[in-house]
């Protein structure tokens, strides 16, 4: 039977599984040994280098799977291609190791798609889950060994990385983790109000010369958009006052009607108790600010 498209949203638990089961197929499968071997070497390169570099090792391939009852879709700033440290210029942050279930369907899913080629992310999971759950005791008890026997070794190494950053880069990263959730807080408020439908602020008296422009004076082939602007706003500049004022006319007009329109829409939010797409001016108690870096309570 097909799977609809709700069944595979994000917001899903299924579909949360496929969406990180697909992060962590991207990598190529290796075996358990390789990886002990690996961590081991690492582990070894630690302990005898003294380099700020040294300190910053990779464990594993994909970052904080959680536990599949508890399966979280949240973004994860380790699995994207540049992480925030690299953005600094530090070396990248060490990345927990694979839970017990991920880590037995990097090692099944060769096998699945061996048997059966053209099967689906959705299908390997489909099947992934059933046979982890008639999984070997014995298989599972193996994998929670060499997930334990990580854990420990990324606690160390992920000790001695935080210990080698200064106060300096720790403020720096906080500040770009807050600067980076500030602007999605922002671009999720735009797409509020867009649903809500407010009204569109009309466009400027300048705005509505550049229109006129685009069809009078249009930028050439050999003209960057940069150019063709800049020469608008010259040819604004020397437009007299009674030239403006056609534009700013209309602009004014306009601007009365929105200022209408957004006073009916605020005081419809109000009534619906969207509080936060109301502006503060116009509010008798506005809401307090929101402090930086605190998270709510639950």
């Amino acid at each position: 039977m097909l799977l609809t498209a709700p069944l595979l949203s994000k917001s899903t638990f299924f579909g949360s599984l496929v969406n990180k089961c697909r992060q962590v197929i991207k990598k190529q499968p290796s075996k358990s040994s390789n990886i002990n071997d690996r961590q081991t070497n690492n582990l070894n390169d630690l302990q005898s280098s003294n380099s700020f570099t040294a300190t910053y090792i990779s464990i594993s391939s994909t970052d904080r799977p959680a536990a599949i009852a508890n399966f979280s879709v949240s973004t994860n700033v380790a699995t994207s291609a540049r992480t925030l440290e690299e953005k600094l210029g530090l070396p990248p942050r060490p990345r927990k190791p694979l839970t017990p279930y991920f880590r037995y369907m990097q090692e099944q899913r060769p096998k699945i798609l061996a048997e059966n080629p053209k099967y689906s992310t959705t299908d390997v999971v489909r099947v992934l889950s059933k046979r982890w759950n008639d999984a070997d005791a014995a298989l599972k008890k193996r994998l929670q060994d060499d997930y334990k026997r990580e854990q420990q070794q990324f606690v160390e190494i992920r000790a001695k990385y935080e210990a080698n950053m200064t106060d300096e880069q720790r403020t720096e990263l906080k500040q770009l983790k807050q600067d980076i959730q500030d602007a999605k807080d922002r671009r999720m408020m735009r797409k509020r109000i867009k649903e809500l439908g407010r009204p569109k602020k009309p466009a400027s008296a300048f705005l509505r010369f550049l229109v006129q422009e685009r069809t009078n004076t249009p930028q050439t082939p050999k003209q960057t958009y940069r150019e063709w602007h800049q020469k608008c706003t010259e040819k604004w500049s020397r437009l007299s006052d009674k030239e403006k004022e056609v534009f700013l006319i209309e602009s004014r007009k306009d601007m009365e009607l929105y200022k209408k329109e957004i006073a009916l829409w605020e005081e419809k939010m109000v009534r619906l108790g969207n509080i936060d797409v109301v502006r503060h001016g116009n509010l008798i108690d506005p809401p307090e600010p929101k402090p930086k870096g605190v998270k709510p309570i639950a």
